[in-house]
């Protein structure tokens, strides 16, 4: 399987790296800021319970407890959102491929295979936070938020399979024993 980041030098990979991080962390702390007026008794985890709402019914008890303009902080959160998924599939994606480079044979080519997922997370966000704004303007259906919903779910899996490979390759960036270290 080919890296999604075959293109780039590997030698460029590590700046590549570090700005992606800093920048996607730049904008997860605004997303924060932005998702705060969010976070109500119907809607506990903000942003993310509406991503789970599931039904019509749900994300509209959710709306109503935010009142107008937590619906405006919602749309901006969804907005601001769509900058912070290109960014951290990236910076997921690149993570991957590097960490992949530090493993021989199989495991390796779970870390390309699971760069491909990071970015595939990121499209799925981009799918789920489309049906949430939908359903922020008034969509009449229940298939919004149950798309909201399968995406997310998949997008938090594909997430999580990503960062459970890379905290199990951290002990390569330390002690990087006869692979050699990750440049």
């Amino acid at each position: 399987m080919r890296s999604p980041f075959g293109w780039l030098a590997p030698g460029h990979e590590r700046r590549v790296f570090l700005v992606l991080l800093v920048a996607t962390l730049v904008v997860l702390v605004n997303l924060q800021v932005v998702g705060g007026p969010l976070r109500t008794e119907a809607a506990p985890q903000g942003i993310v319970s509406f991503e789970f709402a599931g039904t019509l019914a749900e994300a509209h008890r959710m709306m109503d407890a935010w009142g107008a303009s937590g619906r405006v902080y919602a749309g901006l959160s969804l907005g601001l959102d769509y900058l912070f998924l290109a960014l951290y599939g990236l910076t997921l994606a690149l993570a991957c491929v590097r960490t992949a480079r530090s493993f021989g044979g199989g495991y390796a080519r779970l870390g390309e295979v699971l760069a491909w997922g990071a970015l595939l997370a990121a499209a799925l966000d981009a799918l789920e936070n489309y049906a949430l704004i939908r359903v922020l303007l008034g969509a009449a259906s229940d298939a919004w938020p149950a798309v909201a919903y399968g995406a997310a779910l998949t997008k938090f899996i594909l997430v999580a399979a990503a960062l459970l490979y890379l905290f199990s390759g951290l002990p390569r960036y330390f002690f990087p024993g006869k692979r050699g270290r990750v440049a």
